[in-house]
C-alpha cells in the first residue's frame, strides 16, 4: 500500500492571490492535492462560472490520492459546482466541502496535516 504525502498549506490568502507552502509564487486559483499544488487553468476543461466546477476539473486530485475534497466557490460565491461532479464525489465515497473561499482555505488547512485532502481554491469572486 502506498503512502499519500501530506497536502501543502495554504499560507497567504487575497484578492487574485493564493500562496501556498514549498512553491515559489502565488497562484490565482490553485489546485492543491497530497503532494503537491499547481496552477488551476480553467482553459483545460473549459470551466467557467456557470455551469461551474466540473468532474475533470477535480480528477487530478481524486488521482493524487484525496479522500476529502474541498471546492472554494469564489470570495464571492460566484462560482457554481455542476451537479455531475457532485455526482462523481459520491460515486466515488468521497467527503467533500463546498465553501466560499475563505472558509475553504481554513478548512482545508485544518484537515492538511490529519487526511489525505485536496482542494480546488478560486481566489476571486
Amino acid at each position: 500500500m502506498r503512502k499519500i504525502p501530506s497536502s501543502p498549506k495554504v499560507t497567504a490568502m487575497a484578492w487574485g492571490s493564493v500562496t501556498v507552502e514549498g512553491t515559489s509564487r502565488p497562484f490565482k486559483d490553485v489546485k492543491l492535492y497530497p503532494g503537491g499544488a499547481r496552477e488551476w487553468d480553467w482553459s483545460e476543461t473549459g470551466t467557467r462560472h456557470v455551469p461551474g466546477i466540473q468532474p475533470a476539473d477535480i480528477q487530478e486530485l481524486i488521482d493524487s490520492g484525496a479522500r476529502v475534497i474541498i471546492l472554494s466557490v469564489g470570495m464571492e460565491g460566484a462560482l457554481q459546482v455542476m451537479p455531475e461532479t457532485i455526482a462523481h464525489l459520491e460515486n466515488n465515497d468521497l467527503t467533500h466541502h463546498i465553501l466560499r473561499t475563505d472558509e475553504a482555505v481554513k478548512h482545508y488547512n485544518q484537515l492538511a496535516d490529519s487526511v489525505p485532502v485536496g482542494a480546488l481554491i478560486h481566489s476571486t469572486c
